[in-house]
């Protein structure tokens, strides 16, 4: 059971089944997560500093006003994670399935999303720098006061994305996505 204010340097956490859990102010730094199971979890001003995730299940965990710098999310379910007020910067989600995720007021800074699914996904007042989505499904996603001014979608699927012409405007797009805009 980790303490609030504890610090966790150089952990590998391995086939570890911990859902409904909560973390408040919990640091990790130099840590792997490999098989962790931790669904409707909920971590609250955690910081996971050069951090990978692999293969976790965090379906439906919220990490609220959370820092994620240096991570990589590879092959983990991240459906409904609610990522709310967090910070992400220099972070990697490679082959996530990340559908229905609330990144609300999150700060999202030289962040590579690829080849993951964020279907019903939710971006609102959401400031994006250096953000880079490749073969992205952003299906029927909704982009409410978040600018995508020199963000490349054009090998993504935006099929149904609820966006207004503003937040659109200066985005990279391919001739047929223009159809579905």
């Amino acid at each position: 059971i980790l303490k609030e204010d504890e610090k966790l340097d150089y952990y590998y956490f391995d086939n570890q089944e911990c859902d409904n859990s909560s973390l408040y102010e919990v640091e990790f730094e130099h840590c792997k997560f490999k098989n962790i199971c931790m669904q409707k979890g909920r971590l609250e001003k955690c910081t996971f500093k050069d951090v990978i995730f692999d293969k976790c299940n965090f379906s439906n965990t919220e990490f609220l006003e959370t820092t994620f710098i240096r991570c990589e999310f590879v092959d983990c379910k991240i459906s409904g994670c609610n990522l709310a007020e967090s910070r992400l910067y220099q972070v990697a989600f490679l082959e996530n399935n990340g559908s229905y995720m609330n990144f609300s007021m999150t700060s999202i800074e030289n962040v590579l999303l690829k080849d993951t699914g964020l279907k019903n996904s939710y971006f609102q007042e959401v400031n994006m720098k250096n953000t880079y989505f490749e073969n992205i499904d952003l299906t029927q996603t909704k982009f409410f006061k978040t600018s995508l001014k020199d963000i490349d979608l054009s090998s993504s699927q935006i099929e149904g994305i609820a966006i207004t012409i503003e937040d659109i405007k200066g985005a990279i797009i391919n001739e047929f996505q223009s159809l579905d805009l």
